[in-house]
């Protein structure tokens, strides 16, 4: 066990919390992937061209839905915060399973586009809360070793939702599936807990990041401080700059996608099979990855690299795809960027976040993992009409995305740097206390 602790980057005091992690995020992702081929066949049941009017919809939600989010972090003891807000989404999904039961199929049309919109906000907040406790949790250093390999037992649990939709969608039915995913929030909410306990008490050494004293108060602050953070801290600026890129480029390939199956499949049971068949082979090529290289890679190197890899690799995938616009090419290009964000890109990101206040750990990021994201998912949406308008085809609009990705390359490279100032790691020490004019006071 030891030999495969040190193989794997895991010191073994450390064991322990990464477990709890793993359990966390398994379940955390493994509810997701069983929502999300039912939440895009219901996007495409209610027309493809609404799809701009749903990322909307999501927006709107997710600014609607920020504040009270922002409040309870500030005034409730930190393991409250994080199981209350996963069993809140629970009681959401047994009310959607009660909703579809009882609706008409008229209804049911929009019961499933309130859906999609619940789960597109859903999927933001859940993930964005397991990342925040890892920040709590473990140190910038640990985070460079550990995140991605963290992130591997959220790409299992991707893969076994997304097989559980797969095999079960025929006999079980989307509404009956709902309850799987209530099951597993609630098992990622005792896990958090746990987790969060271990952490207080160090682990054996392992971490002590936040004491029994600190998680029994709220972090403090106002519900709007994590908005205002985000815009007047340069370090917070160019990562929501890092994200809105990201979301702008994936919507307009996702939208390409959604054409595609909407002219390809007409069987919905078989349209959300192919759904979760995506989901399938996008998380097998991650979860290799981020077993086998994302630690290393971070550690040899470095966060620039790490930060600038997705971008590049965007900037080489919609090159080709404007030379040869073809179905085959497009799918390849989906697969890779996907894979590629959850294995390299998003650890990296999530390790940004390790070098900052409590505070910023989960308003700030809350934020910009909700608010933001899906403002980047919306100025996609709303740039991909009137390209496509213009007829200007996979190429044309291959080429606009990939000038906007050379642009977050530039913005990569200026966010690793600035987290190895901070993080005090240039010499490859270990990260000293974070400067007050980076993060701001704890409040």
């Amino acid at each position: 066990m030891p030999s495969l602790l040190h193989k794997l980057g895991i010191r073994r005091q450390e064991a322990t919390a990464v477990l709890w992690s793993w359990l966390f995020f398994f379940c955390v992702l493994s509810a997701y992937y069983v929502l999300r081929p039912i939440r895009d066949d219901m996007g495409v049941a209610g027309g493809v061209d609404n799809l701009p009017w749903l990322f909307t919809g999501s927006l709107t939600g997710m600014l609607l839905a920020n504040p009270p989010f922002a409040f309870l972090a500030a005034r409730l003891p930190r393991r409250t915060f994080v199981s209350a807000a996963y069993r809140f989404f629970s009681l959401n999904l047994i009310g959607f399973f009660a909703a579809l039961h009882l609706a008409g199929p008229d209804q049911q049309v929009w019961v499933g586009r309130a859906f999609f919109i619940w789960t597109s906000v859903f999927n933001m907040f859940v993930v964005s809360i397991f990342w925040s406790v890892m920040a709590d949790a473990f140190t910038a250093d640990q985070g460079r070793r550990l995140f991605g390999l963290v992130g591997a037992a959220g790409t299992l649990g991707a893969i076994s939702g997304a097989a559980t939709t797969s095999l079960l969608i025929g006999p079980l039915g989307p509404m009956n599936l709902m309850l799987v995913s209530v099951g597993l929030l609630e098992v990622a909410a005792l896990s958090a807990r746990r987790l969060l306990r271990f952490a207080a008490l160090g682990g054996d050494g392992a971490t002590a990041r936040v004491s029994e004293a600190e998680q029994a108060r709220g972090m403090g602050g106002s519900a709007w401080e994590g908005m205002r953070r985000t815009f007047t801290s340069a370090y917070f600026v160019n990562i929501t700059i890092h994200m809105l890129l990201f979301t702008v480029l994936t919507t307009f390939l996702y939208f390409q996608q959604a054409a595609l199956v909407d002219q390809t499949f007409t069987d919905r049971a078989a349209r959300t099979r192919f759904f979760a068949n995506i989901d399938l082979l996008v998380n097998l090529i991650t979860l290799t990855t981020q077993t086998l290289a994302t630690g290393w890679f971070i550690r040899a190197f470095g966060m620039v690299a790490a930060l600038a890899f997705l971008p590049a690799l965007s900037v080489a995938g919609f090159t080709v795809l404007g030379a040869a616009p073809t179905v085959g090419v497009l799918m390849a290009f989906q697969v890779l960027r996907r894979s590629g964000n959850f294995a390299v890109s998003r650890p990296a990101g999530e390790v940004l976040f390790t070098v900052v206040s409590a505070g910023d750990r989960y308003k700030t990021k809350g934020f910009i993992d909700t608010v933001v994201y899906r403002a980047g998912d919306q100025l996609g949406a709303w740039a991909y009409v009137p390209m496509a308008a213009m007829d200007l085809g996979v190429p044309g609009i291959s080429a606009v995305a990939a000038v906007l990705a050379i642009g977050s390359v530039a913005n990569a490279v200026w966010l690793g740097r600035r987290w190895k100032d901070v993080a005090g790691l240039a010499g490859g020490g270990v990260p000293p206390s974070v400067p007050p004019g980076i993060t701001g006071p704890s409040p």
